[in-house]
């Protein structure tokens, strides 16, 4: 009885293994977005600015944080328990997803490495998801796992960044950061996810300890992540430079989209010459990306969210808060807020729900 049970489950388990086949796809034509086949914000204008192609996006990277320094977690606390929790922070940014969603926003950067929890600045805290020989930690996996899913059914495109120039210290020597590469571009690919573009490192020109991540020679590792193809499946790659810096040609050639950051673009004179020094470099079309800018004042018709999506860039919203200010209404200081809350963030969200007419 129990052999005939098995037998007749047996098909009904490989049939449910095989329809967790993913159902969110991002794609690239010339210098525009597709999810699913289809333009972001298809036949939408703004302006007399079109935006369909474009991939409204945020600075979202402690989805999966956690701090493994006993001597730095405790700042990280949250203000109702008095203890930090990594699993409650996922649970709530999976929470706040569907009203990211609602209104227009199409796209994340999550950081495997984090970025800064304190708005600026590196003092201590451990937070990455490779061992220090470059293997993936269990526990981030798992959360990184539930927001790329949550990602996917909400038909929503990740930024992944593998590293971080507060964080890469902690891996061994190149090697690792080799493996640390290939591991996570390979879980990626063989798990199904078809909603990942990648960001190889946040600001490539800052502070990294290993060569290979320097800008100099970042391209070595876009190229290997490019030729890594399973099941058909291959990643879309880039980097991004530190706020104002135009990437290099080699970068920018051999990248599948070009990553800027806005952040020190303080003025719309700025903010216009900058754009048009990054299209100087592009060869081939392919879409221009900000995904990390400090500038907001989003009333203003001369703001860098306006400025660029005039000019047919992607804007990407960072509200890096730092902890004098009301750290926990930040989306980069921690504990994070993942509501739609502060004044700042309402401004942000509800200039892109009138431009997306979400």
């Amino acid at each position: 009885m129990k052999k005939t049970l098995l037998f007749l489950l047996l098909p009904f388990i490989i049939f449910s293994c095989a329809d967790s086949k993913k159902s969110t796809t991002v794609s690239i034509s010339g210098n525009q977005f597709l999810i699913n086949g289809e333009l972001t914000h298809k036949g939408r204008e703004w302006q007399d600015q079109k935006i369909e192609g474009l991939l409204f996006n945020s600075r979202m990277v402690q989805g999966i944080f956690n701090d493994t320094n006993p001597e730095t977690k405790d700042n990280f606390v949250y203000p109702d328990t008095k203890t930090w929790d990594a699993d409650r922070n996922t649970n709530e940014f999976i929470a706040a997803m569907p009203s990211w969603k609602s209104h227009g926003l199409d796209a994340f950067t999550l950081n495997l490495q984090g970025g800064s929890p304190l708005g600026y600045g590196n003092k201590g805290w451990i937070n990455t998801a490779f061992d220090a020989k470059g293997e993936l930690k269990a526990d981030y996996i798992t959360r990184l796992e539930r927001i790329l899913n949550k990602a996917d059914e909400l038909n929503m495109v990740v930024i992944l960044g593998y590293f971080y120039f507060g964080q890469d210290q902690f891996l061994d020597d190149e090697a690792a950061v080799i493996n640390a590469t290939d591991n996570i571009t390979k879980w990626i690919l063989e798990n199904g996810y078809t909603n990942v573009i990648v960001e190889l490192n946040n600001e490539t020109d800052i502070q990294y300890d290993h060569e290979i991540l320097q800008a100099a020679r970042i391209h070595e590792l876009i190229k290997r992540v490019q030729d890594t193809e399973i099941n058909g499946q291959k990643l879309l790659v880039s980097t991004s430079f530190s706020g104002g810096k135009v990437p290099t040609q080699e970068v920018a050639d051999i990248s599948d989209f070009i990553l800027i950051h806005g952040n020190g673009v303080a003025t719309q004179t700025k903010m216009l010459d900058f754009i048009e020094n990054v299209k100087a470099l592009v060869k081939t079309p392919k879409p221009i990306v900000i995904n990390e800018d400090d500038h907001f004042n989003f009333e203003s018709d001369t703001c860098n969210f306006v400025t660029a999506t005039k000019n047919y860039i992607s804007w990407g919203y960072f509200d890096f808060r730092m902890k004098d200010e009301g750290f926990e209404n930040g989306f980069q200081s921690v504990p994070v807020d993942w509501a739609i809350s502060s004044e700042k963030k309402k401004s942000f969200f509800n200039k892109m729900k009138e431009i997306t007419q979400e």
